[in-house]
């Protein structure tokens, strides 16, 4: 790339960021009460978006093969133990994601 093309892609990248973080301040200013279907949005999109990374992770593991689909599993339950028992996001992903990494790379 020339000086030139990268002076551009960074202020294309700067302005692409300033619009993404100023948009929502813009359309929805804090004197207005925000749109149903936003509120709408912000209920059901986290529990999309964590059902959907389930499925991605989860497409190509087969249980009938070896030892797979057990160490997914163990780690499946763990972050559902844990979010159960402390409520807390972060520790929940973190002790399942600990203890799956430590079953592949010790245990299977």
């Amino acid at each position: 790339m020339t000086l030139k093309q990268q002076m551009i892609t960074i202020l294309m990248v700067v302005i692409g960021t300033m619009i993404t973080r100023f948009l929502p301040f813009w359309l929805f200013p804090a004197g207005k009460p925000t749109p149903k279907y936003v509120r709408y949005l912000g209920k059901v999109l986290p529990g999309a978006v964590f059902g959907m990374l389930v499925v991605y992770c989860l497409k190509n593991v087969s249980v009938f093969e070896g030892g797979r689909g057990i160490p997914e599993m163990i780690g499946i339950a763990a972050v559902v133990v844990l979010h159960r028992w402390k409520r807390q996001m972060l520790l929940s992903i973190a002790g399942g994601t600990v203890l799956y990494m430590l079953l592949v790379q010790m245990v299977f």
